[in-house]
């Protein structure tokens, strides 16, 4: 009697023992965000590849031998053969990867290599990376997007605007004027008669709302203006007059189906220059029209 009451008592502690082991493998370290409960057995093992808690009686057998892995010839590599820049055949100059030649490829060249300063162009209407990093430093620099080096039609009207605009038919005073070219919508400044500021774009009033050409003169400045009719802040306001000024645009400047109220537009880097340069008293002098206006 005494034999079974000993051995019942020692089956129990074996199953108290299992069924313990079973229900708490739960992983303190994983924060309860998983699931909200304990971590399924073995649930580490799956998840990290090593063993769980080795069983007692693990601690008795004995380490089996590792054998000792032979170092392994490695094939030398053979030197590969970089391949030669590929050519145009007849410039010899290396071509454009992955710049897309647009149709305007020639006449962006030529007006490029007119103003000068966006580097090596060659004009003959192919496309090669120096074009390309040409056009490129060019759409950035005039806010054309994307900036890709594809001479497309925004990039080739934009390089045609610039390049054709004299800066000469602006009647200068003796100390600073805006000069506006409204039919080639570009915008310069002008000092003494010299050029202080390189004709850059512009975008004034659309159909409606015509920038009128005349002399004015800046007489307000802010450099932060609200526009009460419109509900929008006008950065680097200068007003010349009627209610229209200078002020960096809040919208994208080459898209030609819109425009301004009157005022003349101006990316963000052109606008910042023209608030240094000028002041109240600056001259501003508008020529030309815009067309559809």
């Amino acid at each position: 009697m005494e034999r079974v009451w000993v051995t019942s008592r020692l089956v129990a502690v074996v199953v108290v023992v299992l069924v313990g082991a079973g229900a708490c493998a739960f992983d303190p370290q994983s924060g309860g965000s998983g699931g909200g409960g304990a971590a399924p057995a073995g649930a580490a093992e799956k998840a990290t590849g090593a063993s769980d808690t080795p069983r007692p009686d693990q601690h008795d057998l004995p380490t089996p031998a590792v054998p000792t892995p032979k170092p392994s010839r490695k094939p030398t590599p053979k030197p590969t053969r970089t391949a030669a820049p590929t050519t145009t055949p007849s410039s010899g100059t290396p071509k454009a990867i992955g710049c897309p030649q647009g149709e305007h490829q020639r006449a962006v060249e030529t007006y490029l290599a007119r103003l000068g300063g966006f580097g090596t162009v060659t004009v003959d209407g192919r496309q090669s990376a120096a074009d390309c990093a040409a056009i490129k430093k060019f759409q950035k620099r005039y806010g054309i997007r994307p900036v890709e080096g594809r001479a497309g039609p925004t990039t080739a009207d934009v390089a045609q605007r610039l390049a054709t605009t004299d800066t000469a038919r602006c009647k200068a005073g003796t100390g600073t004027t805006f000069c506006v070219d409204l039919t080639r919508q570009t915008v310069w400044a002008l000092r003494g008669g010299k050029v202080i500021m390189a004709p850059t774009v512009t975008r004034t009033g659309m159909s409606g709302y015509r920038t009128p050409a005349g002399t004015y003169t800046v007489n307000f400045r802010n450099p932060k203006e609200w526009s009460d009719p419109y509900e929008v802040w006008l950065p680097y306001w200068q007003h010349f007059t009627q209610g229209m000024g200078f002020h960096e645009t809040t919208t994208y400047l080459h898209d030609k189906s819109i425009g301004s109220h009157g005022c003349v537009n101006l990316l963000h880097a052109d606008a910042v220059r023209m608030w240094e340069l000028g002041k109240v008293g600056t001259r501003v002098v508008l020529i030309g029209r815009r067309p559809g206006t």
